[in-house]
């Protein structure tokens, strides 16, 4: 397991938000390339980057996402807000390694397929968990099919993974429900990267447990409880 710095950006500043709610930010960063690059600088191998302004619907922040595609050195997963190919097709040319997509993808099953099979290997659908349920629009509402339903489907689509982000533990510095996550990972039909709650190294080492095969660390890492660059355990395992 690889543990990914996330770089989750609203009114276009680098944030970090307590259980996804707006107006909640603990960390506020004007600037986001410098902020990536810091990270990248200090020896993180994977970033994840979240467009929380797409999101809930205030914008985008493309242009500079791509730029940090481009250029930070290391390969980049980035979702939020992303319900369009013609977004899709920007990060994969830019050279996104996986483009997540959560909203979009589980309403418009018909378009998830579409998109699954033009771009092989790089959506990973985002599945946001609140109250055991599958969330939408910025963690905001419910989602119309139940879980087990969209598992049916992705398990016989060509995608990435899947991006499980427990919005109950996000943010709150209270540590990660493993039992939650490993149902999760047990359940889904493909391979399952880990958000929400990871606040320290023995919740990496759980997640891990669990069958993550990455975990996002957003408040811990800016807080410098948990540095991704200097895990050293036995079983991590490199995304490359």
């Amino acid at each position: 397991m690889i543990v990914i710095p996330a770089v989750d950006v609203l009114d276009h500043q680098v944030v970090q938000l307590v259980g996804g709610k707006p107006g909640s930010q603990q960390i506020v960063i004007p600037d986001i390339k410098s902020t990536a690059k810091k990270w990248v600088d200090l020896g993180a191998k994977y970033l994840h980057l979240v467009d929380l302004d797409g999101a809930f619907g205030k914008g985008d922040n493309v242009d500079v996402f791509c730029d940090i595609i481009r250029t930070c050195g290391v390969p980049c997963e980035v979702g939020g807000g992303i319900r369009s190919e013609e977004t899709i097709r920007r990060y994969v040319e830019a050279g996104a390694d996986r483009v997540i997509t959560g909203t979009k993808a589980v309403t418009d099953i018909e378009w998830l397929k579409e998109m699954a099979n033009k771009f092989p290997d790089k959506i990973v659908v985002g599945m946001d968990m609140k109250g055991g349920k599958v969330v939408i629009k910025g963690w905001q509402e419910p989602c119309p099919y139940s879980l087990k339903y969209l598992f049916d489907v992705i398990g016989s689509l060509p995608v990435a993974g899947v991006l499980f982000t427990h919005v109950d533990v996000e943010g709150k510095k209270g540590g990660v429900d493993e039992n939650a996550t490993r149902q999760f990972v047990t359940d889904c039909p493909v391979m399952v990267i880990a958000s929400g709650g990871l606040t320290t190294y023995k919740d990496a080492e759980t997640l891990s447990r669990s069958g993550a095969i990455a975990a996002v660390v957003g408040m811990a890492l800016y807080d410098g409880v948990i540095k991704p660059w200097e895990w050293e355990i036995p079983w991590v395992a490199d995304l490359a």
